[in-house]
């Protein structure tokens, strides 16, 4: 009995092989799998990329790696405690703590990302292929009073600029800790309301990969807040 490769009807198929060659990279698509937390008086809004996988989260929300450093920032911008949203001695936050103080503060968070594909299996941005960016037609009514949205890095910005009608340059994209108006425009042609007049601030990562020192990510995360009249 003469068996064939698994892959043979392929080799002599390029249609079949093109068509496993779609279903593996659809399979690489993921969902971002934490909805937005939209306080309806929030005026600012946070929006960051995609989480890292699974195995590398403490807890099920938005920056749920143990070791980015952004509600250690939030603990000591808001309450000069780094450990404030932190589960005891335990190496994970409490996202009911976060949700509840999110929506005191009116700070909404939704990610720039719905779908993207890892290439190379993490959470890196410079490696994350965006596949199904932010709609911000739904996500815009949802928080009528929000003014403000603020980056935490480079790829966040980047999605929200290719969402203009007119994209800027690369060049004149907001370098960190500098903001810029964000003319956002309906996409889907049936609101009647005017747009909000935005402004994008671009805040610094909160990884641990960004090269700037913890109190400086701390310094401008507070000058931020006030300016936003949070503190």
């Amino acid at each position: 009995m003469t068996t064939q490769p698994a892959n043979a009807q392929n080799l002599n198929n390029p249609n079949a092989e093109h068509a496993t060659l779609s279903e593996t990279k659809a399979a690489e698509v993921e969902t971002h799998p934490f909805a937005p937390v939209l306080p309806s008086h929030a005026t600012i809004m946070m929006m960051g990329t995609f989480p890292p996988t699974a195995d590398k989260w403490a807890m099920s929300f938005h920056y749920p790696n143990f070791y980015n450093d952004m509600w250690r920032i939030y603990g000591r911008v808001f309450f000069d405690d780094a450990d404030y949203f932190r589960v005891g001695n335990e190496k994970r936050f409490d996202p009911e703590r976060i949700r509840a103080f999110m929506f005191e503060r009116g700070i909404a968070s939704c990610p720039t990302v719905k779908q993207a594909i890892r290439e190379t299996g993490n959470a890196s941005d410079k490696n994350l292929t965006v596949v199904t960016p932010v709609d911000l037609d739904n996500i815009l009514p949802q928080v009528p009073h929000v003014k403000t949205l603020f980056t935490t890095g480079g790829k966040a910005t980047e999605v929200l600029m290719s969402l203009l009608e007119t994209p800027p340059a690369k060049s004149t994209y907001p370098k960190t800790n500098q903001s810029m108006d964000y003319p956002y425009q309906w996409q889907n042609g049936n609101q009647i309301d005017m747009v909000n007049d935005l402004t994008l601030y671009r805040l610094p990562s909160t990884s641990r990969a960004y090269p700037l020192a913890l109190d400086k990510k701390v310094a401008a995360y507070k000058a931020f807040f006030e300016k936003m009249g949070k503190l």
